[in-house]
């Protein structure tokens, strides 16, 4: 199923490459395409999510008045959901129906069950002169088909520190947008930095061009948050 989403995006890859001439900005391009090819599923999804922290004050309220009567919660919380006319599962199916697209490039830019992806293959197929210039992100990166693990291992933390600066960049891009969503309360962030160290442990081990295409993504993400939640904001203050 995901293959046919593979080669598609190692294609995009290989066009935008020969325009910008580095698969690292490359790999940016890419990840700002398929942002906005996916725009309309990301709007839906951030405006559910708003929507629920719009309105968990008063679920908070139901959940203190019923906590004894599980039954009648339940059912006057859907009663609210459907007179305020918001779906509490709104944001699940635009993340859905994004994850085939996400699992296709990362196997396309990394090695899933211990097989490359078709990045890595043809970085793999060229000469040696030619893969070690055309694996190279900018001044930044060396190699975008290796981890910072295995830069590590091989050469040490000297060599491995621009790929640990990215790391720690994709475990932000985990995090801050959680804890900057609105309303969000001490169990949610818990949540967020147990899922950024998660991230950490992640990105230790993913190529440097998974790495910098999740950190281009949290970076375009969180902007995108944080323009729509002061449009519903503004839209609210003004009702």
């Amino acid at each position: 199923m995901l293959e046919p989403i593979e080669e598609a995006l190692f294609w995009i890859l290989q066009q935008l490459h020969t325009v910008v001439g580095d698969y690292g900005f490359a790999i940016i391009g890419l990840t700002v395409l398929i942002r906005v090819l996916l725009l309309p599923l990301t709007v839906k999804q951030t405006k559910s999510m708003y929507e629920l922290q719009r309105i968990q004050p008063k679920i908070k309220e139901l959940q203190d008045k019923y906590k004894k009567d599980k039954e009648k919660l339940q059912e006057e919380t859907m009663k609210f959901y459907q007179e305020n006319k918001v779906n509490p599962f709104g944001g699940c199916l635009p993340l859905l129906l994004q994850m085939p697209v996400f699992f296709a490039l990362f196997r396309m830019l990394g090695t899933a069950g211990g097989k490359p992806g078709l990045f890595p293959q043809y970085i793999a197929s060229l000469p040696e002169t030619v893969a070690e210039a055309a694996s190279r992100f900018w001044i930044i990166l060396p190699d975008i088909t290796m981890s910072a693990s295995q830069v590590y291992k091989a050469s040490g933390l000297g060599s491995a520190l621009p790929y640990v600066i990215f790391v720690i960049l994709f475990g932000l891009s985990t995090v801050i947008p959680q804890l900057m969503q609105p309303g969000a309360q001490g169990q949610q962030k818990q949540m967020a930095i147990m899922m950024g160290g998660m991230m950490l442990f992640f990105g230790w081990s993913v190529s440097g061009g998974v790495v910098l295409y999740w950190v281009t993504q949290g970076i375009l993400g969180l902007a995108q948050q944080q323009i729509q939640m002061r449009m519903y904001k503004s839209q609210e203050e003004r009702a």
